[in-house]
């Protein structure tokens, strides 16, 4: 196998492919990132409406206050895709940009191609926290690209201008923005150092870099926010409500195997600084302990100290192997086709493993989100206030907004750290739990099954469970039964054939008993024959078709139409029940 064919069949060429390939399987992932959801609907809000929101639209508990949608464009691009190609599209193109910034990340690992492809691994190994469908991955992206503009401009200074279109972009897409003008600010920085210390090192001439600095910055006004986007970043970077109560968002926690692979770069990094004989530039090593520093304060920016450790380890490590420089070198006859089916398969692989993913994904959304629960919902809107659990605020978003208002969602910038320490102490059942679902009139909760708000409505008074499955639980208020001297917490059973009177107008000794089913909180439920006039479109919805009755509760109201509508908000699915 000579000519054109046997160089791109290169063992080198071969080698690059089948690294990016499995990275390109190993990004994609589906979508079960708890904020994508609120990101879809921002994007379908901003097309349907043709505007940017400036307050909150989605919650009750900030309905109506400020809200910075920094990633409006992001949101808008998510939405579009989602709309056009699916979830599939959504998984195929985030992995395909992955995909993307690890390969600016190889460019600038060094000349040796294994060194700097097994470098690119490792640094992919250490970023996948934050793989997925996120806003946080087009951050990523530029970031690769402006670093690797900031280092290229060393030998061509021109390339600076690149950075304002970008920064146009970017300050669009998402708030990372301020990562592109934090690395400029630092090489100019370093820059100045070099010139400072008598370093003769190539740098692009200071006066220009601080000129398109600075024209960057003129630049950053140019979104819907304008310049609400200079504070922002620092506020969310600056807030110690996102650190205590988001994971993401603390530091590392090095007890868990997913953050290793960070350390040992950490690691790595010094090790390689202390025994290399190359030395490193001061201007690296500023951008490297800033870097560090960032990545151990927040989870969120580890993959800024990746971007810039890597290629410092890559570039010492040497050429491996020797011959490894002669990547253009044809291959012949049986290692060209080796190499030829060895890329087929891993092909083959690639788009297999691919393809499972996206098939898996109505399985993942169910598996992570409450899909059953939100179904139960939709058929039986909450009449007020819903209490939910963080994580799945924005899925409630995507799939109940308008009609149902969240208590909270991922947006934490915009609920503010009184809101997060009542949501706190309500979901953990700490302090005055009670008092907080008084205070916001929550009338629905839906949380995990198993977590510590579960368990304490489970037996509070005035809460039923309504709906329940492995992912989720929904509790509802229900009123009370009025006591009285004729009365106790828990109505006798039913005698004879006839349901005992009842102080309701439509219940009347004419109605035949099928059966009775007792609740907690002393609730029974009657189901009668010959339901009131007027009431059958109801009934259907409140009992099973077999038992051809009616849902009657002790209750203090004088209208039928109300204890149906509570029987059809409130009350758990009633079992079919053999008529007596």
């Amino acid at each position: 196998m000579t000519g054109l064919p046997g160089t791109i069949l290169s063992t080198t060429r071969i080698f690059l492919a089948l690294l990016f390939l499995g990275l390109f399987a190993m990004s994609a992932r589906n979508v079960s990132d708890p904020d994508v959801w609120w990101h879809l609907k921002t994007g379908e809000y901003i097309a349907q409406h043709r505007s940017v929101p400036r307050t909150d639209p989605f919650s009750y508990t900030r309905a109506g206050a400020p809200w910075v949608a920094h990633e409006w464009l992001t949101d808008l691009l998510l939405f579009q895709i989602q709309r056009t190609i699916g979830f599939a599209g959504l998984i195929l193109i985030f992995a395909a940009i992955l995909c993307a910034a690890f390969f600016l990340l190889y460019l600038r690992c060094g000349p040796a191609p294994y060194v700097a492809g097994i470098a690119t691994l490792c640094a992919a190994w250490a970023t996948t926290p934050i793989w997925g469908v996120r806003p946080q991955v087009l951050s990523f992206l530029l970031t690769s690209l402006w670093l690797l503009i900031l280092e290229r401009s060393d030998r061509n200074p021109k390339l600076l201008w690149w950075t304002v279109p970008l920064t146009l972009l970017w300050v669009n897409l998402h708030a990372g923005f301020a990562l592109g003008l934090g690395l400029s600010a630092l090489f100019l920085a370093g820059a100045l150092l070099e010139r400072f210390l008598g370093h003769a090192t190539p740098n692009p001439p200071w006066l220009m870099s601080a000129s398109i600095l600075f024209l960057d910055l003129l630049l950053v006004p140019l979104n819907p926010n304008g310049t609400r986007l200079f504070s922002y970043p620092i506020e969310t970077l600056g807030s110690t409500t996102m650190q205590n109560y988001i994971v993401e968002w603390a530091s590392p926690n090095f007890h868990r195997l997913e953050y290793w692979p960070f350390l040992i770069i950490i690691l790595a990094t010094f090790a390689t600084l202390s025994w290399s004989r190359i030395p490193v530039r001061p201007r690296d090593l500023l951008v490297l302990l800033v870097s560090l520093y960032a990545g151990l304060v927040s989870i969120r920016l580890m993959p800024f100290f990746i971007l810039i450790a890597v290629p410092i380890i890559s570039r010492r490590l040497g050429v491996w192997p020797k011959t490894a420089h002669q990547s253009g070198r044809p291959v012949y006859t049986f290692r060209g086709y080796l190499n030829a089916a060895i890329l087929v398969a891993m092909s083959v692989f690639a788009g297999a493993h691919v393809a499972r993913v996206i098939q898996r994904q109505p399985q993942a959304e169910a598996d992570q989100f409450p899909l059953r629960a939100v179904s139960f919902l939709q058929a039986h809107p909450p009449a007020g206030p819903i209490f939910n659990d963080y994580d799945w605020g924005g899925y409630l978003i995507w799939k109940l907004f308008p009609s149902t208002p969240v208590f909270i969602d991922g947006r934490a910038d915009l609920y503010g750290s009184q809101l997060f320490h009542d949501f706190a102490d309500a979901y953990q059942l700490k302090g005055p739990w009670r008092q907080i679902l008084q205070r916001w009139h929550i009338e629905t909760v839906i949380v995990p099954p198993e977590s510590a708000l579960a368990t304490g409505l489970r037996s509070a008074p005035g809460w039923i469970v309504s709906y329940q499955d492995s992912q989720a639980i929904i509790f509802t208020t229900f009123p009370p039964a009025p006591v009285t001297e004729h009365s106790s917490s828990t109505p006798p059973p039913p005698e004879g054939p006839m349901a005992r009177p009842a102080a309701h107008p439509e219940v009347t000794l004419g109605m035949q008993l099928i059966a009775s089913v007792e609740y907690g909180q002393g609730i029974m439920v009657y189901i009668l024959d010959n339901p009131p006039s007027g009431q059958e479109e109801t009934i259907g919805r409140i009992v099973p078709p077999e038992a051809k009755g009616v849902c009657l509760f002790q209750c203090t109201s004088k209208n039928c139409a109300d204890c149906f509508k509570e029987a059809t908000l409130y009350a758990p699915p009633l079992h079919t029940l053999a008529r007596r």
